[in-house]
């Protein structure tokens, strides 16, 4: 019986989660909207946006090799670390979570593409998608 108990008090806790799980496989299909600007997997380079392999635990604006906005490196340096939290604010309004960043992306509007993308990413990241600590974009300067 306490096992029981202990098993749907961990269900509880894990369902309360700030975001649901992705689908990675459907979010490959998500990440067709982003392949033009960013590349991810084996020999993944910069494009117009930089490469997202290890993304997750990353100070924004760190990605070797790449000219960042000030607002982005400005926000790196406030604290912001990319995490599934993150992740999923910054990619709903791009331009409103980093005010005067240079990605053009108006956004992900549907929960799912949002949750899908994430776990997508998370496969070329050995850092896990939650426990990077989220950083408040709104103390970074913006520029």
């Amino acid at each position: 019986m306490k096992v029981l108990a202990l098993g749907l008090v961990l269900s509880a806790l894990f369902a309360g989660s700030a975001f649901a799980q992705g689908d990675a496989a459907a979010g490959a299909n998500v990440f067709k909207k982003c392949a033009s600007c960013h590349a991810v997997g084996e020999g993944a380079k910069n494009k117009v946006g930089p490469e997202l392999n290890e993304l997750f635990g990353r100070v924004a604006g760190t990605a070797p090799d790449f000219k960042y906005s000030k607002a982005m490196t400005d926000a790196g340096a406030g604290g912001l670390v990319w995490s599934s939290e993150t992740l999923h604010e910054f990619l709903t309004k791009p331009k409103d979570f980093v005010k005067g960043t240079k990605m053009s992306f108006p956004g992900l509007k549907e929960p799912a593409d949002l949750d899908n993308i994430v776990a997508y990413l998370q496969t070329f990241s050995t850092a896990p998608a939650e426990g990077a600590a989220p950083a408040d974009p709104a103390a970074a300067p913006a520029q």
